[in-house]
Formats: C-alpha cells, sequence, structure tokens
C-alpha cells in the first residue's frame, strides 16, 4: 500500500513540506483569531499525528530499529510525563488542560508522539552539526530544550497545560534537557543511518510556528 502511495506524482518530499508548512501557517491564523481559537485547539491533537505520519512516511531507512526508536520514545515519552504529573519532581507541579485530547493518567496519550517528532528532528540535525556521539546528543538535547522556552508560554496560553502559580521552575528545564539526552541517546544508536530530508525543514517551521504564536 505504501508503495502505491509512494508512486503517485504528487507524494513527494517538497509537495510533503508544503503541506506542512500551509498546516502550521493554518493554525498560527486559525489560533490568532478569537471565533476560530477554539476549533484549532480542538484540532491540535490531529495535527500532531498528521505531522507525524507525513514526517516518518519519508524516513529512508524502515528497518527494526527505526520502529523500535518510534515505540520507546512514545513509551518513555509518555511514562516521563505521567512521573512528572503525579509527583511534581521531574518537571515541577503542572498539570495538562484539554486541548491535547485524550488523556491516560492524567496525560495526553498525543504527548507521546510530540516526543517522536521532536527528538527525531532535532536528532537528525544535531547529527548534520556534530559528527561524533556525546556532541550529537548534547547538541540535540541543547536544541530541546531551547524549543522549550519558545513553547512554554505558547503552551499555557492555549491550554496544553498549566503551571502551579502560573510559574514555570527552573526544574523543567532540566527536566526536560535530562529527558531529551536520554532519547537523543536511543536515536544515536538505534537510527544511526536515518535519512530524511524533511526533518530539519519541519523543524524549522515549529520553531517559526512556536516563535510566531508567542506574538499572539
Amino acid at each position: 500500500m505504501l508503495s502505491k502511495v509512494d508512486n503517485l506524482p504528487f507524494v513527494n518530499e517538497n509537495n510533503a513540506f508544503y503541506l506542512l508548512l500551509a498546516m502550521h501557517v493554518a493554525g498560527v491564523v486559525g489560533m490568532s483569531i478569537d471565533a476560530s481559537r477554539e476549533l484549532f485547539q480542538m484540532l491540535t491533537p490531529f495535527n500532531l499525528v498528521a505531522t507525524a505520519a507525513i514526517l516518518l512516511h519519508f524516513e529512508k531507512i524502515k528497518s527494526g530499529q527505526y520502529f523500535l526508536f518510534i515505540l520507546l520514545t512514545i513509551i518513555i515519552g509518555f511514562f516521563v510525563e505521567v512521573a512528572g504529573v503525579h509527583s511534581g519532581v521531574i518537571f515541577g507541579e503542572y498539570s495538562y488542560g484539554p486541548t491535547l485530547g485524550f488523556k491516560l493518567w492524567d496525560v495526553p496519550l498525543a504527548i507521546g508522539i510530540n516526543w517522536v517528532i521532536m527528538i527525531y528532528c532535532t536528532g537528525l540535525f544535531a547529527r548534520s552539526v556534530a559528527h561524533s556521539k556525546v556532541p550529537t546528543i548534547l547538541v540535540g538535547a541543547v536544541l530541546m530544550t531551547a524549543i522549550d522556552i519558545l513553547i512554554e508560554p505558547v503552551a499555557v496560553k492555549l491550554d496544553f497545560w498549566t503551571w502551579e502559580g502560573n510559574h514555570i521552575p527552573l526544574r523543567n528545564y532540566l527536566g526536560w534537557f535530562i529527558t531529551s539526552i536520554i532519547l537523543h541517546t536511543l536515536f544515536y544508536y538505534l537510527m544511526p543511518k536515518s535519512n530524511n530530508s524533511l526533518a530539519p525543514r519541519l523543524l524549522y517551521i515549529l520553531i517559526g510556528f512556536f516563535m510566531a504564536l508567542n506574538f499572539i
């Protein structure tokens, strides 16, 4: 089935890039307008799933390790968030709102998919600028933490999650950095030959998306 999809003339990385760009531009516009904000908030988990599906479709090395990376990242990302929400130790005291969709143990299932998208994109970017294990993992984790700094004000504004006392603790960024190191280590070992030129372009889209939403 996937090979038949790939043979369609319009299925290519350039068109996928423009589709992802259009989706995220529409998201910025939709969330900027009071009349449409609630609708676009409701669409957020579907956007995450669609983005992940489009991105991962263009991975050229779909080995068993590729699927293991996706599975482990979803599981680890999700359960770190479960532990974080219920303990308040890992990231600080926070709780998820309804925007990210259906929740299990007070954590949206879509959050695991978000970890996959972010680790995959930052992992490939880090590999392009650093060429040995430790620098690659550190660059990826630092980039993840920098992106979280962009995400946090948007997340609170759009009810992705809320912080106790409306204060984002420094512990959150430390927890995000440590979790990112763990997941980037997985990426480094499980995806050594990963090849997807759409990933860095999606990373630029996501950075622009959250930068724009910081101004609405």
